[in-house]
């Protein structure tokens, strides 16, 4: 595991040269795959936002790595009265003071966030396709305390994780933890779960999967990525297919949204 401070460089020098869909999401499939797949995240983002039973004109929301202010976009979109944003990296945060003037945004880490965050000040905090970058153990919950503490009572958090029903798995930029762990580290910091849905589930590494079905899936997707040409072509025919299978399935092998309500 490489400590905290090589991951938050690594994070910097991402961002700094590619602030782009495939600068936060999966580099290695191209920009233009990944323009599709924040489509169906989009379109699930909104419709899960949706039933939160939030007042958006008068709410204030949270967005933790906000990247390039996706999420904060779409808050806004949906009549969020107040969205602030936040990054561990300053080359994020100085962007999106530039392309979201009427937003406020803090550099901050969410696992040692100080006094940036003032306690049960937000309605609604989202964290989305972030927190497995966490890779310490301590630093992940310390993140959840932080949210929680950061939430009124009553209020709810939305995040997206991969929530392996199989043993977790450990890179250097990313941990996949098992649902159970997450599940655990949730009410640790005060979260009772309200549901879990898909996210994506053929436009993503499949990550929960049988290993057989992960290697082959994981190869064709790259071989079809290999240009942006194809990358696009590729994103424009799964996209249909993926918008229907996040709707119907239950369960996903990779990437699930989940909503939380802060006790």
């Amino acid at each position: 595991m490489k400590p905290h401070v090589e991951l938050k460089d690594f994070w910097e020098r991402r961002l700094e040269s590619d602030w782009t869909e495939s600068g936060v999401g999966y580099k290695a499939l191209g920009r233009a795959f990944n323009i599709w797949m924040y489509r169906v995240r989009a379109e699930g983002f909104r419709r899960e936002a949706g039933t939160l039973g939030l007042d958006l004109p008068t709410a204030r929301v949270l967005d933790v790595g906000s990247g390039t202010g996706f999420y904060v976009r779409l808050w806004r979109e949906l009549g969020a009265g107040s969205v602030t944003g936040s990054d561990l990296t300053q080359a994020a945060v100085e962007r999106l003071r530039a392309r979201f003037p009427k937003s406020s945004f803090l550099q901050l880490d969410i696992a040692e966030p100080g006094d940036a965050l003032e306690p049960g000040s937000f309605d609604a905090v989202s964290a989305m396709d972030m927190l497995f970058h966490i890779t310490d153990d301590d630093r992940y919950r310390a993140a959840l305390r932080t949210i929680g503490e950061a939430v009124k009572p009553g209020g709810v958090f939305v995040l997206s994780e991969n929530f392996l029903q199989r043993p977790e798995e450990r890179s250097d930029y990313q941990v996949n933890r098992t649902l159970p762990w997450i599940t655990k580290a949730l009410d640790e910091a005060g979260f009772d779960v309200v549901r879990r849905v898909p996210m994506l589930v053929l436009m993503n590494a499949q990550v929960d999967g049988q290993p057989l079905w992960r290697k082959l899936w994981g190869g064709l997707l790259r071989a079809v990525t290999l240009t942006e040409v194809t990358g696009w072509l590729a994103g424009a025919a799964l996209y249909p297919v993926e918008r229907r299978l996040v709707r119907v399935l239950r369960e996903s092998p990779t990437t699930e949204f989940m909503i939380c309500r802060r006790r």
